[in-house]
């Protein structure tokens, strides 16, 4: 047991970079908005390239995962995110520094999903959503680090720091990952037109690759606007990163609770109140964007995404397991394709300062993503091929 429990800290230290160098950007749009003298809107154009590649460079990931194995493709994304904050931290200007985040966005991907994968491979199907809570504790703990770290960097020092760090973090993993054994799944049949017809040839399927872009947008999307509208009433940049930074804080509790809850209860009931909370979350940052109301908001959509998105996570690893990590991978391209919808609309409404009517826009759209998934979800009957999978696995 110590060495599984080792295993899992230490798979779980790649989503942890993940999500320092996701929530990085969302403190520092300001200050890289002065540093560079250009517009708010313009510098907002980062965080979506981001989401844009994380997203697209997913199948790519997915495909590869499938046939070189989920450490290896790690270990490379980890290299490649290694260089790519080190030209983010090195900018000398915003075009540079878009075409920077866009590397980073396509090498960061493959990281988290191929963890969520290796546990599908590795993990029963009824086990599978407690250890996944406990990946998803790592990148609480990334959350608040990059939120955090960011905001008293740019105030403190200068953004840059953040980058910086981030790639000598990534370099260290992507030579520590080597001591974590491959899950020896074995490599799907045909080419990848074969393993994209596999893993989309179920219904179950083919809807919640689909309906991970609304989704996408609802947890993903708009919550990077919460340091920006907090900064826009005056608030500096390493106060604003305190308080978002608390997003991780209420992730990393939400997760400790649905690592306990998981196996006793549907999987309908996490998906309703993380659901509600996101909802909530949103209204309140819409009636008002000072201290108090983006704390409230910031803890809400965090108990959203550990425990509403999460719920969809370990929903995807069992849609099509004999092509997992494809099918893994077309989720998270749906999500981050609406992460980047959701973060490029939010930017229209940034340019004019209308936080209030963003965050509407994100209510709005979040009452039915939660009512379709929770309706959905407990019509799911389950995938006797994942479960024998899982037993294989685990044996």
């Amino acid at each position: 047991m110590r060495e599984v429990g080792f295993s899992v800290r230490l798979l779980s230290a790649g989503p942890f970079v993940t999500m320092i160098d996701r929530f990085a950007v969302a403190p520092v749009l300001i200050p890289i908005a002065l540093d560079f003298r250009a517009p708010v809107g313009a510098v907002a154009l980062a965080a979506t390239a981001y989401y844009i590649a994380y997203g697209l460079a997913q199948p790519f990931w997915g495909f590869a995962s499938d046939r070189a194995g989920r450490i290896k493709i790690i270990r490379i994304s980890l290299g490649a995110t290694s260089v790519a904050c080190a030209l983010s931290a090195l900018a000398p200007n915003l075009d540079f520094l878009i075409g920077a985040r866009i590397l980073a966005g396509a090498s960061v991907c493959a990281i988290l999903p191929a963890a969520l994968v290796y546990i599908g491979d590795t993990i029963p199907f009824d086990r599978r959503h407690a250890v996944i809570a406990d990946v998803l504790a790592a990148v609480a703990v990334g959350t608040a680090a990059g939120s955090l770290g960011a905001g008293l960097f740019a105030h403190y020092l200068t953004w840059r720091l953040i980058f910086a760090l981030t790639a000598v973090i990534a370099a260290v993993l992507a030579v520590v990952m080597g001591r974590l054994p491959e899950s020896n799944v074995p490599a799907p049949t045909g080419g990848p037109i074969a393993q994209l017809r596999q893993s989309v040839r179920r219904p179950w399927a083919r809807f919640l690759i689909l309906f991970a872009i609304p989704e996408g947008a609802m947890v993903l999307g708009f919550l990077v606007y919460f340091a920006p509208a907090l900064e826009s009433t005056g608030t500096n940049p390493a106060v604003a990163g305190l308080v978002v930074a608390t997003y991780g804080a209420a992730v990393l509790a939400g997760t400790r609770v649905i690592k306990r809850v998981a196996s006793r209860i549907p999987a309908w009931v996490p998906i309703s109140v993380g659901g509600a909370m996101g909802v909530l979350g949103y209204l309140a940052a819409a009636v008002d964007q000072h201290a108090v109301a983006i704390l409230f908001a910031s803890v809400m959509i965090g108990g959203c995404y550990s425990i509403f998105h999460s719920t969809m996570q370990a929903w995807a690893t069992d849609i099509a397991p004999e092509v997992r990590g494809t099918a893994a991978a077309l989720f998270v391209t749906s999500a981050f394709t609406g992460g980047a919808i959701g973060s490029g609309l939010g930017a229209l409404f940034a340019q004019e300062h209308q936080y209030g009517r963003l965050f509407v826009v994100a209510a709005a759209l979040s009452v039915p993503v939660v009512i379709i998934a929770a309706l959905t979800r407990a019509r799911y009957p389950g995938s006797m091929l994942a479960e024998q999978v899982g037993e294989v696995a685990g044996s």
